[in-house]
């Protein structure tokens, strides 16, 4: 979606969501927010926060929606949260909440649109909180583990001949070492990385080791692994002490074994 299409579009939102009596508040979340701004590839992702006993009538009853006649998928993601899709493939992903159930929620950027009392203060509240959460070190011992263990799996289950299956593991072990190199590699642009999701946006805070990781998915699951792995072995041992260098080490030499 075009930007002027997009601001238009929020602009819409706020405007039908202003005018509805059962609404409290609207929060613009990740690209709607502006922080960064919106692209040709962003989402619209909001809160709607509705006066006590509205939310549910406001999840199953969406005619509140911009252009709803061009929806072509509609359906309920969490027990809070709905994703909609429009006919020219722009999505939706929002939650609405009454002013109570907003403390399920994990928040960082944000900006409230729409706020009918106690939104923005409550919103603060709660990124602050969902800060301290995830200030809280990720056990590293346990990400390692399942890098290193995914890998030796799923090259084993590739060349069984479970290729899906053996793929989608080796996609597991990248994303866990993309997680442990962002919590471990300094970074001049470490702002750039989304702390709810640390592998959005990977590539600007860790431009070379973002190009590694993708060169190395773009090989078949056995090579793929070999890469990951020596990517492991270079970065982390001096910055994780828990890293298991000799678990990855024996992973790495049953992998080269088996490719010969």
């Amino acid at each position: 979606m075009e930007r002027t299409a997009y601001d238009r579009f929020s602009e819409r939102l706020h405007q039908r969501l202003a005018a509805d009596e059962r609404v409290l508040g609207l929060v613009a979340l990740g690209s709607m927010s502006g922080e960064p701004p919106p692209d040709e590839w962003s989402d619209h992702d909001f809160f709607v926060i509705t006066r006590p006993g509205e939310q549910e009538r406001m999840r199953t009853g969406l005619s509140w929606l911009p252009d709803g006649e061009q929806i072509v998928l509609a359906y309920r993601e969490t027990a809070h949260g709905l994703k909609v899709l429009y006919r020219d493939a722009h999505l939706l992903e929002f939650a609405v909440f009454d002013p109570e159930e907003t403390s399920v929620a994990r928040i960082n950027r944000f900006r409230v649109l729409l706020d009918r009392g106690g939104i923005d203060e409550r919103m603060r509240a709660l990124r602050e909180r969902t800060s301290r959460n995830l200030a809280d070190r990720p056990d590293p011992r346990w990400s390692s583990g399942q890098m290193l263990t995914a890998l030796l799996v799923g090259a084993g289950r590739y060349r069984r001949g479970e290729r899906v299956a053996g793929r989608a593991l080796v996609q597991t072990a990248a994303n866990h070492l993309a997680q442990l190199l962002a919590f471990a590699v300094p970074s001049q642009n470490a702002r750039a990385l989304d702390t709810l999701d640390p592998l959005r946006r990977f590539e600007k805070a860790h431009p070379r080791l973002g190009r590694e990781l993708d060169e190395a998915l773009g090989n078949p699951p056995a090579e793929a692994a070999l890469r990951l792995l020596r990517i492991a072995l270079r970065e982390l041992p001096q910055r994780i002490a828990e890293f298991p260098a000799q678990a990855a080490r024996a992973v790495e030499a049953s992998i080269e074994a088996a490719t010969r």
